[in-house]
């Protein structure tokens, strides 16, 4: 049996590093951001940073709909089943792209909200340009991550990983000339990093869709029959039933973090920069955590269409023993470099001590972040979705969004007291959503 867990876990990494580059990517072109448009000012950074929270919420919401096309292209592959993998693609596909316009829409007709936040005037000021770019960037995403879950659900995961690193020294650049004005280029600082989203974000979807339409290894899978590729109400409730709980138990996590930032923000610019900074660097390291769920859920998904209850079981024990390492490292490493790492964002002195003590709290929800996402995955991969999603609910909105406002504001911890909040919800998720684990696989294996 420890052969057995140790093959397992072998396997889940390999799977799984091709994800975790992918995902490193794009929280890399997310971080070079927040560096690059930090050292215009500090308000330019809280300006950024209160519009990613504002968009957070539903660009999650669209991202974890495509979701639903890795669940189901893999349980088909499990199957041996092309047709299937076909139909599920192309009926996903259109699911995605029309959730990825009305959010885009959404956000772009909703972008006076920015104005009712009770923010420093002048940061709203900043935003509202930048908002509008943002959101019009959302579709080309959408749609990137769509056709990426179908390569990671038929498990080939290296292609967009190589495209999501290839957009790393794209969106360099174009920040260089657009963000500070070089090679005659207007100097646009946060709007020039709007700019060079949305070209990079559009260039990779573009680039992914060739390969996916042309390549040998995909090309197999497209339009195996014609009548594959046709809408069915049916498929698309099937995908739905799995794409609006994802979306919902990620939109939720991702909304608490959005709404303690702009909490945050009615603190002050400077606690939200330094909120801005900390974030992104868990955020950066929730990116491993997120690549092992994924690899961990279309592995799980695979055996589950063969109802092999035991290999279920033993790859689901194996990645949540890979996701508690990996915490703890990272818990080590966040205590450890709690003052350098802000430097790689802001020089203002009272940003980076600030930062510096909420690196702190963050290394202390490292473990229970990556065995929560872990447990979470493998549930998504057992079609288990309803009941995870109200743990999510109760760990984020009734017990750690309360809570860190209450530490806040009626207990005088600023800033901290949200953090504090954090903590508390990702240690109930942790442990409910393993709990919950363990119990569904005990029972089939009983």
């Amino acid at each position: 049996m420890y052969l057995s867990y140790k093959t397992e876990a072998r396997n889940t990494l390999k799977l799984a590093l091709p994800i975790i580059f992918g995902e490193l990517a794009q929280m890399s072109l997310h971080l070079i951001d927040t560096a690059m448009i930090g050292y215009t000012g500090y308000k330019q950074l809280a300006a950024a940073a209160l519009v990613l929270n504002v968009i957070n919420i539903p660009f999650i919401f669209g991202i974890g709909v495509t979701i639903s096309v890795a669940q189901m292209v893999s349980l088909a592959h499990g199957k041996f089943d092309k047709q299937q993998v076909s139909h599920y693609f192309y009926n996903g596909f259109w699911l995605c792209a029309v959730f990825g316009v009305l959010i885009s829409l959404g956000l772009f007709f909703g972008r006076d909200i920015l104005l009712h936040l009770k923010q420093d005037p002048e940061v709203v000021e900043l935003a509202m340009p930048f908002m509008t770019l943002m959101s019009f960037s959302i579709i080309p995403m959408v749609l990137f991550m769509t056709l990426k879950q179908f390569a990671d659900g038929l498990q080939y995961t290296k292609t967009a990983m190589a495209l999501s690193i290839a957009a790393i020294p794209l969106n360099v650049f174009l920040n260089w000339l657009l963000i500070y004005g070089n090679w005659g280029f207007p100097r646009l600082e946060l709007i020039g990093a709007g700019y060079a989203t949305l070209i990079t974000r559009v260039t990779i979807f573009v680039l992914l869709g060739i390969v996916i339409l042309n390549h040998k290894v995909f090309k197999k899978y497209m339009a195996v029959s014609k009548t594959q590729w046709k809408i069915k109400k049916e498929t698309l409730v099937q995908l739905l039933k799995i794409g609006i709980p994802s979306s919902l138990q990620i939109g939720m996590e991702a909304g608490a973090f959005a709404v303690s930032g702009i909490l945050v923000g009615t603190i002050g610019a400077a606690e939200q920069a330094a909120h801005q900074i900390a974030l992104s660097s868990a955020a950066f390291a929730f990116m491993v955590s997120l690549g092992l769920s994924q690899a961990g859920s279309i592995r799980v998904s695979h055996a589950f269409g063969t109802t092999n209850w035991k290999r279920i079981s033993v790859i689901g024990k194996s990645t949540v023993i890979l996701a508690l390492i990996y915490g703890a490292v990272c818990c080590i490493l966040f205590a450890v470099f709690k003052q350098q790492l802000p430097l790689l964002f802001n020089h203002e002195e009272n940003v980076i001590s600030i930062a510096a003590a909420l690196l702190l709290f963050a290394a202390a929800f490292q473990i229970p972040d990556a065995i929560q996402a872990t447990s979470a995955g493998l549930l998504r991969g057992i079609k288990d979705v309803n009941v995870p999603t109200f743990f999510i609910f109760i760990a984020y909105w009734v017990l750690g969004i309360p809570l860190g406002y209450l530490m806040a504001f009626h207990f005088g911890m600023a800033e901290k007291g949200v953090w504090i909040g954090f903590i508390s919800g990702l240690s109930f998720s942790a442990i409910f959503l393993t709990i919950r684990f363990l119990k569904k696989t005990r029972q089939h294996l009983s």
